[in-house]
């Protein structure tokens, strides 16, 4: 089958459709990434049009589908110990300062297919000795936490992997898993992997030292930035620490927080 091209007015009610969803921020630059994404999507319902593919997943008949959607629209590109400086920070400046014998709890709040709240789990386990610890890792994509949730990735996705943790912390696959690698067990029983929609009102979690927000909130616009961070602040202890991604900054979202290094923040 082939469907038509993916017109300017259908293109405008997916916009529509994420932004009231998921508060992101299409530009029309994107345009060609959401007829790539949901072409399948087309195909498998036999439709001509991207048009009648929208109609079904707003029609309310499928719930399922409309969750496959925001799947495929919400997926972002991520990989272990990316910007590096904020788990040296972590490592460096937070860590030796936690209170021993206080579980040590860090929410991972755009956390995708799970290698951010991986790379975390891998530093608190070497940098916080006998002090407990649990990290929450948290996606709007039921599609990503279920990876996530798997720790199971290619070995291809080691590439920014310390070695001496990929070798400690990690089961090299072989016979039909050849070529993969699993998180060990210890590490994943500590994780907690939940679906949260930064647009929305979040669940009860209680009280965390660090959160992650890193590269969600380009996809933003100003009114939704301050919304999100403005729910995330009572969730940070006093003292706690906010990290954004390099290219983000607070700058007129939000001044509850002190800047303490680049794209790093605490609460006071």
């Amino acid at each position: 089958m082939n469907a038509m091209p993916l017109n300017d007015s259908e293109f405008h009610s997916f916009q529509q459709w994420l932004h009231r969803a998921a508060g992101i921020n299409l530009s029309p630059a994107k345009k060609a990434l959401v007829a790539g994404r949901l072409f399948k999507r087309l195909k498998h319902y036999e439709l001509d049009s991207y048009g009648e593919y929208f109609k079904l997943i707003m029609g309310g008949q499928s719930e399922h589908e409309l969750q496959v959607a925001l799947d495929l629209l919400t997926t972002n590109e991520t990989y272990f110990f990316r910007e590096p400086k904020h788990f040296d920070f972590l490592r460096q400046h937070i860590l030796p300062k936690a209170t021993p014998g206080r579980t040590f709890r860090l929410w991972s709040a755009a956390s995708s297919s799970g290698e951010e709240p991986y790379s975390l789990a891998m530093t608190l386990a070497e940098g916080l000795g006998t002090t407990p610890w649990e990290i929450v890792g948290s996606d709007i994509s039921s599609q990503m936490l279920t990876k996530a949730r798997s720790g199971h990735y290619p070995m291809e996705r080691a590439a920014t992997l310390p070695q001496p943790l990929l070798v400690k912390y990690c089961l090299k696959g072989v016979g039909p898993q050849a070529g993969t690698f699993l998180v060990n067990r210890a590490l994943r029983n500590r994780m907690k992997f939940v679906q949260i929609n930064l647009n929305e009102a979040f669940p009860e979690m209680g009280e965390f030292e660090v959160i992650f927000l890193r590269n969600v909130m380009i996809y933003f616009d100003q009114e939704t930035k301050r919304k999100v961070i403005a729910r995330m602040l009572p969730l940070l202890k006093p003292g706690g620490y906010l990290m954004i991604s390099h290219s983000e900054s607070l700058n007129g979202i939000s001044d509850a927080f002190k800047l303490v290094a680049p794209s790093i923040y605490r609460k006071p």
